[in-house]
């Protein structure tokens, strides 16, 4: 049996530049589906030809699509254009303004849900940009958002899922920013055969779903303690942390127990937020 996605991507002229990679497999677009609900309001970020888009559509109460790429946001125009409950937006979702576009789900305090297959290049400033800096509480956007489904590379899945005791080049900085914020879990592994062009690695579902409060308090030190931790990788913590300013390193891992040479891939979370509370600075 012909696959039907796999003809009409054929039809679509792919742009390589844009990274883009439709998902053909029902399957899979299926799974994706499966976290969508009736009085659900989603944003899909990069429809494409609009495979998972036409069958969301029917799904929920209310899809907004943001899509750079002018030939697709012709399809999706044409093809969709008869549903009342989508709107699509022609605009880079990193210039994309969400209070505005959701303006109505904010005043009637409605979160709201984001699917996206994304390129992959531009995967960590879509996530910072959905999901803030792990220090900013009150960022507008994360705070709109329930959950996010995310197509990733399944390399970057790993990481974004990953904790301390994972493997050391799985672990890191992208794991932190990922799970401060949020509950994540590795969905599904999708095979690179599931797209239309295929691309050279597999790929991931991965799923965040956004608590309202911090793995940990927020101290004033706790962003610049992580980020000078996964600084320099092949430096114990010690030397990272005195790389990166700080004043009273061997007061702060003699505080808390934390062996000098480990590296930054080694300690938790919570372990930082230990450090972040010693921890001084030269400019103090």
């Amino acid at each position: 049996m012909v696959n039907e996605y796999i003809l009409r991507a054929k039809k679509f002229h792919t742009k390589k530049r844009l990274g883009q990679n439709f998902l053909i497999s029902k399957d899979v677009i299926n799974e994706i589906l499966s976290f969508a609900n009736s009085d659900d309001t989603v944003l899909e970020i990069g429809p494409g030809a609009g495979f998972v888009t036409e069958r969301l559509v029917e799904k929920v109460k209310k899809a907004v699509a943001v899509e750079l790429d002018e030939d697709a946001v012709n399809l999706l125009d044409k093809n969709l254009s008869g549903f009342q409950n989508f709107k699509l937006i022609k605009n880079d979702i990193l210039k994309t303004d969400l209070k505005e576009l959701f303006a109505d789900e904010i005043k009637e305090n409605k979160k709201i849900k984001v699917i996206a297959n994304i390129p992959y290049y531009i995967t960590t400033p879509i996530l910072l940009y959905l999901l803030g800096e792990m220090d900013d509480r009150d960022y507008e956007y994360r705070n709109m958002i329930d959950e996010i489904i995310l197509m990733v590379q399944y390399e970057v899945a790993k990481r974004i899922t990953a904790n301390h005791s994972s493997k050391n080049k799985e672990y890191g900085l992208l794991s932190i920013l990922s799970n401060f914020w949020a509950e994540t879990s590795l969905v599904k592994k999708v095979s690179k055969r599931c797209f239309y062009p295929s691309p050279k690695v597999d790929s991931a579902l991965v799923r965040f779903k956004i608590q309202n409060n911090p793995r940990t308090e927020i101290t004033p030190y706790l962003k610049q303690t992580v980020r000078a931790a996964f600084s320099m990788r092949r430096k114990n913590i010690k030397n990272c942390l005195k790389a990166s300013g700080f004043i009273n390193v061997e007061e702060a891992l003699s505080s808390t127990g934390i062996d000098y040479n480990l590296r930054g891939e080694n300690l938790s979370i919570e372990y930082f937020y230990k450090l972040s509370l010693i921890l001084k600075r030269e400019e103090q």
